[in-house]
């Protein structure tokens, strides 16, 4: 038995309108019908078989169908038998030619009727259907445009957080603690901001945005900076106390180009756009250096630097200014400071000359007490080790026994000594350190782990963290918490993260 179905271009028509309108594909609307379809096909055969319906993408025919699965007999499936959905061969001959066990044979049904009960039914699963896939669309959308700037209208705020219409197509939310400090936004004021995150709900896309994110002033940057946005000029870093005072390091490949010029623009017409959105937040613009020493001393301006002394091993700098310069260096409640130490991921440090002085005789006074003990030498053989450049056991244990030596004063007897004493006290040193760390209940692979010294591997084990992976699953702010700001600055307690993760899960940093 067989039903024709006329054909229906005006359907397709309908349904390429609809696609168009919802800005969704033409295929999930055909879809959605055909749901439709099958339901009121359903009420009107039984809900207990298996009907479907299919549109002819060509002409716009309906063909409804129900169909039966083929088996060898009720017994070879036993209590999973079903006889509105399984024919026996014998029996699905009546549909199929050489049917097999397995194979889904059609047995074709008249086109429902669409009556108004079912017309509604109809349009109600279409709708809910169609709307499923706009909001999936929108999802999608939105969800590819995470670290993109938006632009919307404020629809309305609810105890300082701000609901915005994004040209029509969603709703974005900014939490009160994702506004820059001190502006008042009311409804109907237009806002632009930084996509930040992007999850599912019922409702639709949940778009959360920010302007308190260094990527949004980077992001605000390359809109008004062409340059920028050709790529011409990078930007490296951006550091924001959002609202009050930011820096922004830039560098160029093309000697021709001053980058810091061309990002404030002549008179500040580049960058005073970005002031603007931000609220009268300062910008300083600071020139990129592969050199950290050079790079340190251009993120302390305004603030002139007389010295600077990098550890690198450490990341950390001393950074030496007239006493004149040392309130502006540091800044009000060490902002200057703390962004210059964001911006270039090393902790830094400012002293006055007087108080360098005294850090380099506190200095001296600690490595001469360490080399007296771990070498057990008087005080004159320590000050010799000083003064010719050792700073700690490791450089006396593991240099050239020729550099020992040509100290004034060593034989080559006492050279050797040193070294074997060096290498005796730090094998000490690590044993004690393993003992330690078993005892606190910490693994070898936390122990072991190299990017950060021991005192900290200590201090983390001091802390619950027993092991690499405890240590990848922190987050930046967790481990700065535990292990101070004084020790650790944010982003180099992201990179120390990101190198466990790499270790623990083999992940990349890139993802």
């Amino acid at each position: 038995m067989s039903f024709e179905s006329m054909p229906r271009q005006d359907l397709l028509l309908a349904i390429d309108s609809l696609a168009q309108e919802k800005q969704i594909e033409r295929e999930i609307v055909i879809e959605s019908l055909e749901a439709a379809i099958a339901k009121i096909a359903k009420h009107k055969y039984g809900e207990e078989f298996n009907i479907v319906a299919n549109i002819d993408r060509k002409n716009g025919a309906i063909h409804v169908k129900r169909l039966f699965t083929v088996i060898e007999s009720p017994e070879s499936v036993g209590e999973e038998y079903d006889a509105n959905t399984m024919l026996t061969v014998a029996a699905a001959k009546k549909y199929a030619k050489n049917p097999s066990v397995g194979d889904v044979v059609e047995d074709p049904l008249p086109e429902p009727e669409f009556g108004r009960m079912a017309f509604q039914t109809a349009k109600q699963i279409m709708t809910a259907r169609v709307r499923d896939a706009e909001k999936g669309r929108q999802y999608e959308e939105f969800k590819d445009n995470i670290g993109d700037i938006v632009s919307g209208v404020v629809k309305h705020i609810e105890f300082g957080n701000v609901f915005v219409d994004i040209n029509g197509k969603a709703e974005g939310y900014i939490k009160g603690t994702e506004l820059i400090p001190g502006e008042r936004l009311g409804v109907g004021d237009r806002v632009r901001a930084l996509i930040m995150d992007v999850t599912r709900s019922n409702s639709g896309p949940q778009i959360f945005l920010t302007r308190t994110h260094p990527l949004f002033m980077e992001k605000l940057f390359v809109q008004e900076v062409p340059e920028i946005y050709e790529g011409l000029i990078k930007i490296k870093s951006v550091a924001r106390a959002p609202g009050s005072h930011a820096k922004i390091a830039v560098e160029t490949d093309d000697p021709s180009i001053d980058a810091v010029g061309m990002t404030v623009g002549i008179k500040g017409t580049r960058i005073q756009p970005v002031i603007n959105e931000c609220h009268g937040e300062k910008i300083d613009v600071i020139l990129y250096s592969e050199d950290p020493a050079v790079f340190i001393v251009n993120a302390m301006q305004p603030a002139k630097v007389a010295k600077i002394i990098v550890d690198e091993d450490t990341r950390t700098a001393a950074v030496v200014v007239n006493e004149d310069q040392q309130s502006l260096a540091i800044g009000r409640r060490g902002q200057n400071v703390r962004l210059a130490s964001q911006l270039t991921g090393w902790n830094i440090d400012v002293m006055n000359e007087a108080e360098e002085q005294e850090r380099r005789a506190k200095e001296f006074k600690e490595k001469t007490e360490l080399f007296i003990k771990a070498l057990d030498v008087d005080e004159m053989i320590a000050h010799l080790l000083i003064t010719e450049g050792f700073r700690t056991v490791e450089e006396v244990a593991f240099v050239e026994i020729k550099e020992l030596e040509s100290i004034e004063g060593f034989t080559s007897e006492l050279a050797a000594e040193l070294q074997k004493r060096a290498k005796d006290y730090l094998t000490k040193v690590e044993q004690d350190y393993i003992e330690n760390g078993h005892k606190m209940g910490m693994s070898d692979d936390l122990l072991n782990f190299d990017f950060i010294k021991r005192p900290i591997i200590m201090k983390l084990g001091e802390n619950g963290i027993k092991s690499l992976d405890d240590l990848a699953d922190l987050s930046s702010d967790e481990l700065v918490e535990i292990i101070g700001e004084d020790t650790m600055s944010e982003r180099l307690a992201g990179r120390v993260i990101m190198k466990a993760r790499e270790l623990a899960y083999g992940i990349t940093t890139e993802e």
